[in-house]
C-alpha cells in the first residue's frame, strides 16, 4: 500500500473488515473504505501493478467486492482501454473522453492513464475482461447497461465508431446477456441509427399496448433516476450521461403518444 495511504489510515480512515481480519492481500484485492475516491483508485493501481489489471478484476468479481463507484470506474477504464486496443488506434480523444464525464481534476489524470496503460499492457484478451465485469455485476442488468452506455460514449469520442469498436460493443452486449432491444436503443442513441424511430429508442415493439408502453416508460425512468444510479455504484459524474439518455427516451415516449392520439382521432 502506498505510504500516503498508510498515513491516512486510522480512526478517520478505517480499513475494511477484510483488512482487519488480516486478509487484505488475498486475491490481490485491497479495498479501502472511507478513503477518497482517488485514494481508492491509487490503492487499486498498486494492487494491479503487483499482478495484472485482469487478475485484479477477477479478484474483485470472485470476492463479490462492494460494487461502488471505484469498482465501476476501474471496470469502465479497463474495458475502454481494451476497446481502444482492439481498434488498433489509441487516440488522445478516447483518453480525454473520461474527463468529459468523470470530470476528474488535472492532477489525477496520471491515475486514469495508469489504469488505461495497465489494461493495454495485459496480454489477456478483451473477452476475458468483459466476462470478469459481467461476473462482478452478475444479475445487475441496469449496471451493465450503464457500462455499455459509457463505452459507446468513449467509442464515439473521435466522432465515429470504428468497425472493431462496434464488434467489441456487440460482444460486450452478448457477454453481458443484454436484451437485444436494450443494445439497439443504446446504438440508436449514440450513433443515430434508427434514432428517428421512437420504438427503437425506447426498446419496445410497435404493437406494444398502451398499458405496457406506459409501464416500460416508467421502468426506464426509475432505472435512470440519479439516486437509483448512485445506489448501484455509478459515479456521480456519470449521471449526466443518463440525463442525456433519459431526454431521448422522454422525447420518444411523447412522440409515440402523439402518433397514437392522431391515429385515434382519424378513426
Amino acid at each position: 500500500m502506498p505510504d500516503d495511504l498508510l498515513e491516512k489510515t486510522g480512526p478517520d480512515y478505517p480499513l475494511t473488515t477484510l483488512q482487519e481480519d488480516g486478509q487484505s492481500g488475498r486475491n490481490g484485492v485491497a479495498t479501502l473504505q472511507r478513503l477518497s475516491f482517488w485514494q481508492r483508485i491509487q490503492a487499486s493501481i498498486e494492487e494491479a501493478r503487483k499482478r495484472t489489471l485482469g487478475v485484479f478484476l477477477k479478484a474483485l468479481a470472485e470476492r463479490k467486492a462492494r460494487r461502488d463507484e471505484t469498482s465501476f470506474s476501474i471496470a469502465l477504464i479497463a474495458l475502454s482501454a481494451k476497446m481502444a486496443k482492439a481498434d488498433g488506434v489509441v487516440t488522445e480523444d478516447e483518453i480525454m473522453a473520461f474527463r468529459d464525464f468523470f470530470s476528474y481534476p488535472p492532477e489525477q489524470e496520471s491515475k486514469v492513464k495508469m489504469l488505461y496503460g495497465l489494461a493495454q499492457e495485459d496480454v489477456a484478451g478483451y473477452d476475458l475482461y468483459l466476462k470478469q465485469v459481467a461476473k462482478l455485476y452478475q444479475n445487475e442488468c441496469p449496471v451493465l447497461e450503464d457500462v455499455l452506455d459509457c463505452l459507446f460514449y468513449v467509442a464515439m469520442a473521435d466522432g465515429v465508431a470504428h468497425p472493431q469498436e462496434i464488434i467489441f460493443l456487440e460482444k460486450a452486449a452478448e457477454i453481458f446477456d443484454m436484451k437485444p432491444s436494450a443494445f439497439r436503443r443504446l446504438k440508436a442513441l449514440h450513433m443515430g441509427i434508427g434514432n428517428d424511430d421512437p420504438y427503437l429508442v425506447m426498446g419496445v415493439e410497435e404493437d406494444i399496448s398502451d398499458i405496457d408502453l406506459k409501464k416500460a416508460f416508467r421502468d426506464l425512468v426509475k432505472q435512470n433516476h440519479p439516486d437509483v444510479m448512485v445506489a448501484r455504484g455509478v459515479p456521480i459524474d456519470l449521471i449526466k450521461i443518463a440525463e442525456s439518455r433519459m431526454a431521448s427516451i422522454n422525447s420518444a415516449y411523447e412522440k409515440i403518444i402523439a402518433e397514437r392520439l392522431n391515429v385515434a382521432r382519424v378513426k
